[in-house]
């Protein structure tokens, strides 16, 4: 079977959770009897590197426009490549490069998924493009999939908003690669500028869309407190303000921003913490969340994370996306500080037993090839 998996972005700072899905479903789909082939933008990473991590070949176009990410490419080469594929994978939905293999894919009759990872509802910036782009083509790719890809029973009913018959809506979660998680480096907290003392983790972009400005409200608004508070990612169009409201608060000696953290120094970052905080205000199903959770810390999430297992397992807590709800979670968790390593000993046995990409992968498998056997190719 010869996959094509459609991402627009392919390296942690852009494409975030949907780029390490799209890495790691390469990975294992990836074997004797299958063939991955990966089409992206060329932005932060590039296609050796790909290549050599996922085994699958890659083919990177260069973005010309960086505000709407429009790429340079080649009609018949595009043509050739989904010509040359079994099924296709959309990741992703407000993309021109989704539009792009949707109409291929058309012309030349071929299957496809499609996974748009919680971005459905229309949200942030852009509303007014974002409704002309479903006008256009976006509603049609969404109703025109063989089979739509939710990440959650959550984004089960954005795809029914769309007019998606439910029978061609698939629940498959994000996973972990379990084997890749990196051991714990003794000291390797003072090397990445981590504070000695016990703290809380955010991790990811600081845009709103993440909710770092509702932690921050929330951290603020508490009573004395042992923990400090530690945000990680690259700036999303918040860091500005966010250190602006650290001082104002008279928190500077106990917020800190480290800037991003990739591989082994992440993972370093999820054992030293105490916590991690995920105060978004939309997620489809965060991969932190997964990560975190495997290194054995609990997790403090919103309700817009779609990872309500972390409290069914006895791994965390889930609060309302507001600063209250953060502020009322962060009590909990320090009135529990006694039982946080429980909990998170909890959550990863919930992730090991449940959220596997080599288990993930077979589901994948067997979608395709009951997709194929009613489309012949």
């Amino acid at each position: 079977m010869r996959i094509l998996n459609v991402n627009m972005y392919m390296d942690h700072v852009h494409g975030g959770g949907t780029a390490e899905r799209t890495f790691q479903m390469s990975r294992f789909l990836t074997d004797s009897a299958h063939q991955c082939h990966i089409l992206t933008l060329d932005l932060g990473i590039s296609p050796d590197v790909l290549e050599k991590e996922t085994t699958s070949h890659v083919t990177a176009l260069p973005c010309i426009i960086k505000r709407f990410y429009l790429p340079r490419f080649s009609y018949w080469a595009i043509k050739d490549i989904v010509g040359r594929s079994d099924i296709i994978h959309l990741m992703g939905h407000w993309t021109f490069m989704n539009a792009l293999i949707y109409y291929f894919a058309r012309l030349l009759k071929k299957p496809y998924v499609i996974c748009a990872a919680g971005a459905l509802p229309i949200f942030g910036r852009s509303s007014f493009i974002k409704h002309v782009y479903n006008a256009l083509v976006g509603r049609a790719i969404v109703r025109g999939a063989n089979r739509c890809i939710a990440v959650t029973e959550l984004e089960r009913e954005q795809f029914l908003i769309y007019g998606v018959d439910a029978k061609r809506i698939s629940v498959i979660p994000n996973g972990i690669d379990i084997a890749s998680v990196p051991v714990k480096v003794n000291g390797a907290g003072e090397r990445l500028g981590l504070p000695k003392k016990p703290f809380l983790l955010f991790l990811g972009r600081l845009n709103p869309i993440k909710g770092p400005d509702l932690l921050l409200q929330a951290y603020a608004q508490l009573p004395d407190t042992p923990y400090d508070l530690v945000f990680v990612g690259p700036d999303g169009g918040l860091s500005r303000t966010l250190q602006a409201q650290t001082v104002r608060y008279r928190l500077a000696d106990r917020v800190h921003f480290l800037g991003p953290l990739r591989g082994t120094d992440k993972y370093q970052a999820y054992y030293a913490a105490s916590a991690l905080v995920i105060p978004s205000r939309k997620e489809a199903m965060s991969i932190v969340a997964l990560e975190a959770g495997a290194t054995g810390i609990p997790l403090l999430l919103t309700s817009e994370c779609g990872f309500d297992d972390v409290e069914k397992c006895g791994g965390g807590f889930i609060v309302p996306p507001t600063v209250d709800g953060l502020k009322n979670g962060l009590m909990s968790l320090i009135a529990q500080e006694s039982e946080l390593e429980k909990m998170g000993h909890a959550l990863k046995k919930h992730i090991i037993d449940n959220y596997s990409w080599e288990s993930l992968a077979n589901v994948y498998k067997n979608l395709y090839d009951e997709i194929l056997s009613q489309h012949p190719i």
